[in-house]
């Protein structure tokens, strides 16, 4: 008599599938996680860029003309740090020196290491209408609060290319 081998035995997944099913938990995970939070970035518009969109021979005036509010700080007594998020050689020190003609008090220059996605001017919270007016001066139209391991004294900027000459 002979014995019939049986054929059944246990199969692993493969790695690559355990770490497939991870990886979707987590993002899973992450996206509950984050799903409900407000995004804090602003888009910054130039006013002087605004024009009436009416023939200038029709256009009349607003009845109740609102002056231009002055900046409410003193450009040289703001401090700025500019840093180069770019494979631009000398971009931050182009730029710094820029700011710095411009009036700002710009402190240094030097290279980012991360992930930026635009070109961005970074503000502490006593000092958000600076940092939105420093975005106006240098044509930077991203502006966010300051985050670790920003300094919370000064406005940073950081610079992901090229930015439009005035």
């Amino acid at each position: 008599m002979q014995r019939v081998r049986d054929q059944r035995g246990v199969v692993f997944p493969s790695p690559v599938m355990i770490l497939s099913i991870v990886a979707v938990a987590m993002a899973g995970v992450a996206w509950v996680a984050t799903r409900h939070h407000e995004p804090t970035e602003r888009l910054v518009t130039p006013t002087s860029q605004h024009a009436p969109t009416s023939h200038p021979s029709t256009f009349t005036p607003p009845k109740h003309q609102h002056r231009t509010n002055k900046p409410t700080f003193d450009r040289s007594k703001v401090v700025v740090e500019v840093f180069n998020n770019s494979a631009v050689t000398g971009l931050a020190g182009r730029v710094a020196t820029r700011t710095a003609h411009l009036g700002w008090q710009v402190v240094g220059s030097d290279n980012w290491y991360g992930t930026i996605p635009a070109s961005t001017v970074y503000y502490p919270p006593r000092l958000a209408k600076a940092g939105h007016q420093l975005a106006l001066d240098l044509g930077i139209h991203r502006t966010m609060p300051a985050v670790s391991p920003m300094r919370l004294d000064r406005l940073t900027v950081i610079l992901t290319g090229p930015l439009a000459t005035h």
